[in-house]
């Protein structure tokens, strides 16, 4: 059972080139179900991020602390 989730950037973070804005938020549905959608390296936010946006989480730097995120029913 999956579930769904608004994953929305906390501020603005510039690292490596990339430019990471609360402007860029995303709906993420897991794989399986969890709390979290962090749970597995944040394998569905990357590959989100990387369709939608272009943007390249692993070379941000990015972490769990950068982001809000919500269930959606």
């Amino acid at each position: 059972m999956s579930k769904v989730f608004r994953v929305i950037p906390k501020r603005v973070k510039k690292t490596n080139g990339t430019v990471l804005t609360p402007e860029m938020e995303v709906t993420v549905t897991t794989q399986q179900h969890t709390t979290d959608p962090f749970y597995n390296g944040a394998k569905e936010i990357k590959e989100t991020y990387m369709r939608l946006y272009g943007f390249d989480y692993q070379k941000a730097c990015c972490s769990k602390n950068d982001f809000e995120f919500k269930k959606l029913d």
